[in-house]
This record gives C-alpha cells, structure tokens and sequence, in this order.
C-alpha cells in the first residue's frame, strides 16, 4: 500500500530541506503532497497552499519545515487532517510546538523525517 506525505514547507528550492524531503520521500515511495504558499509546483508535483488544500484523504505523515512561530499557526489545520504521525525536524521542532501539536492529540515524532527514511540530507547536495 502506497503511503501518503504531507511536506509542509516544501520549496522548489533544492538547498533547502523542505525540498529535500519532497525528493527523499518520493525515492522512499510514497504519494508527496507538497504544502507551501509561495509555489504551485515543487519538483514537478502540484503543490498545495495549506493543508486543507490536500487533495488526499488519510494523509499518514506530515512532516514540518517550518520556523516554530508559523509552525504553531498551522498546528490546528494539520489536526483538523488527523493524520498517522507529524514528524517536527530540526529548526521546526521547538518546545512548545511540541507541547502544542500533543494538546492538539497529534502523534509527535521530534526528528529528521528524511533520516527516519534511511537517507541522509547531505546526499541530495546543494545544487
């Protein structure tokens, strides 16, 4: 069964993390929805401006590449999603996004998504 990503803060950027994610997920198999308002397309997939704007149903992770301050403001939108587990990376996962994304009844993982896929950030360059 095919699994379902959210990355939100995803970049056509290729430097930035959130870009990486878009491409580690996508080598790892999953169906990538790209989140990002400034976007309508980030390595040739459609990308969304919020959550709610995710075409999918159950969507199994999210992953979080934002600063903690927009971070804390989208927590309510990705929970509305119920989605299986919400990956806060480094840069993303400060204390109190944490304590709030728990209050909100996500399932928190404190970690680097791409990590967690078995790859290594630094693998997909800075090109």
């Amino acid at each position: 069964m095919n699994r379902t990503v959210a990355v939100i803060g995803a970049s056509p950027d290729r430097r930035k993390f959130g870009n990486k994610s878009v491409r580690a997920h996508l080598i790892a198999g999953f169906t990538v929805y790209p989140v990002t308002p400034s976007a309508t397309e980030v390595e040739g997939l459609p990308a969304y401006p919020s959550m709610a704007a995710v075409p999918a149903g159950h969507i199994d992770r999210v992953t979080v590449y934002l600063p903690p301050a927009i971070g804390l403001k989208v927590l309510p939108e990705i929970a509305t999603r119920t989605p299986g587990e919400v990956w806060f990376n480094p840069g993303a996962d400060a204390p109190e996004v944490l304590a709030a994304a728990r209050r909100l009844g996500l399932n928190v993982v404190a970690g680097c998504s791409i990590v967690d896929l078995g790859m290594s950030p630094s693998q997909f360059g800075n090109e």
